[in-house]
């Protein structure tokens, strides 16, 4: 008998500063194995036709990918819940068609070595913070920081109780499942679950906290509640320095950045290719525990306002190499993209000029 080992989900935390949010994804519910059973069988029932159905046809349904995503949504489970309820393999949906991966060509030089991925001590003087961060910026695009200030017990504490909330039971859970802003508190699985080709093995728990975080605190569940606000607290003074030390390795005023705030590639954009970014990927997790992230987003609160790279870094010499875009049109582009090998820096680059 062949036994299929799934993969264990995979556990996210984001935040937004000024839009400031959240995430937290991936854990293990307590549901009774009965009732987990049942919603589960009710989802296969509509999703795709069952194995002895599709042994017995003369002709093989075509999978009907829009049902299934719209039926594994109103279980409001994720994807813990379905890890939970028993399957034994992975639903087509989660799985990109064969032409998809054909198409994903590696690219060595986006690879970096991870043993010369810079550690900058932040406990150290200014000047040698801001050089170390302003040279790893421009050769890499990414740093790993020490002495932060952030305290190991804060962060263990808000991984444990974020791990707490989706531990619980799903009908627990059920009543946070959405996608609308509404609160500011969202529990669901996929943020482009109905736009990516495959969905991702992941589940999130989302919270917008600012510009006033009141009306989403008072929305989180206790069990995560205190530690997510105090971890809050401390990323956003974190955030704020590191905004500082990004300015002044451009030249600029210390709060330039803090004025427009800056969401993965827009460092870029903003810095008009002094800053380079990467893609975020990650590995697929061979471990049998859950993978766990923690990420913080700074947006601006004008999601109307007009963006592009800063004048001051613009001349006849050097022109601006990213048009200005609006800022909403920026969000919706960032958490709805799908896994083709583009960045989203490329969407704003003037066609006139060369890509990096």
């Amino acid at each position: 008998m062949h036994t299929m080992t799934l993969p264990v989900p995979y556990y996210s935390l984001y935040f937004n500063k000024k839009a400031k949010s959240l995430a937290v994804a991936e854990a293990y519910t307590n549901q009774s194995k009965e009732s987990k059973q049942r919603t589960f069988t009710q989802y296969m029932a509509t999703a795709a036709p069952t194995p002895a159905a599709m042994a017995t046809a003369s002709q093989t349904p075509p999978f009907d990918h829009l049902k299934a995503i719209k039926a594994f949504e109103d279980t409001k489970m994720g994807v813990k819940g379905l890890v939970d309820s028993g399957i034994t393999s992975i639903p087509p949906f989660f799985i990109f068609p064969p032409q998809t991966l054909s198409d994903l060509k590696p690219n060595p030089s986006a690879r970096p070595d991870v043993n010369g991925i810079p550690t900058v001590d932040l406990s150290e003087k200014r000047p040698s913070v801001v050089s170390q961060i302003a040279r790893a910026c421009r050769e890499l695009g990414f740093i790993q920081i020490v002495n932060h200030g952030i305290p190991l017990e804060v962060m263990d504490q808000t991984i444990e109780a974020v791990k707490g909330f989706h531990e619980q039971p799903p009908e627990m859970k059920a009543p946070l499942y959405g996608r609308s802003p509404g609160t500011g508190v969202n529990f669901f699985s996929n943020v482009d679950l109905f736009q990516s080709k495959a969905a991702s093995w992941r589940d999130t728990l989302q919270v917008r906290l600012g510009p006033d975080p009141a009306p989403a605190v008072s929305h989180l569940p206790e069990i995560c509640r205190n530690e997510i606000v105090e971890w809050n607290l401390a990323v956003k003074k974190l955030g704020e320095h590191l905004m500082e030390l990004l300015c002044e390795g451009l030249g600029l005023d210390k709060g330039r950045l803090k004025e427009m705030m800056f969401l993965e590639s827009r460092v870029m954009i903003l810095s008009n290719d002094e800053y380079k970014s990467v893609e975020h990927r990650v590995l697929a997790n061979p471990c049998r525990e859950p993978r766990t992230s923690v990420g913080v987003f700074f947006n601006s609160i004008n999601r109307d306002g007009l963006f592009g790279p800063f004048p001051e870094l613009t001349s006849p010499e050097k022109p601006a190499v990213y048009r200005q875009f609006v800022y909403m049109d920026y969000l919706q582009r960032f958490f709805t993209k799908e896994l083709d090998g583009r960045s989203l820096k490329d969407f704003y680059r003037l066609k006139d000029t060369e890509l990096v």
